[in-house]
């Protein structure tokens, strides 16, 4: 009897602690991005010497791989309206660069869609998949119809950051 009682026990309180919020790093970053519309996120970076994106694509267009500390500015075009995990910076040809962030480390405010960025870290080509892009397509919340029309991979610029600021 006592040994039932037991079991019941643990097992009582493993069922009271599913319903507790666990703080992990990940959770703090959204949290901390849900709750701000502007300002720094990931490492603490400011404005000097950012480049547009103009420049940017120029410079990619002739480098031999990726191109390390640059820093960026930008328009956001769209982020992801799940955790704001991405933004695509608008290349100002009607095409965009997708923006992930180092480490998948921090998140920015999932309303940054039309406001000013800056941002540094990493340019490179990058192959993205079909499955990635329906991923992306579904955290920008296309419905299901334009998500099957996606079908080939893409090749494109793509940039990790470090630290961005959202204006």
């Amino acid at each position: 009897m006592k040994k039932l009682t037991a079991i019941f026990a643990i097992a009582m309180l493993g069922l009271a602690s599913c319903g507790q919020k666990s703080e992990t790093k990940e959770g703090n970053q959204e949290a901390a991005a849900a709750t701000t519309e502007t300002g720094n996120f990931g490492s603490k970076i400011d404005e000097t010497g950012a480049i547009g994106m103009d420049s940017l694509v120029a410079m990619m267009s002739t480098a031999k791989g990726e191109i390390s500390g640059v820093k960026v500015t930008g328009k956001v075009a769209e982020c992801c309206q799940t955790k704001g995990c991405w933004m695509n910076i608008d290349k100002g040809d009607g095409s965009g660069m997708r923006v992930t962030f180092k480490d998948y480390g921090f998140f920015v405010p999932k309303s940054s869609g039309g406001k000013t960025a800056v941002f540094t870290g990493k340019a490179y080509m990058d192959t993205t998949s079909v499955d990635d892009l329906r991923h992306y397509a579904q955290d920008e919340g296309l419905s299901e119809a334009e998500i099957n029309k996606i079908t080939e991979p893409k090749i494109e610029l793509s940039f990790e950051a470090d630290g961005v600021i959202i204006k």
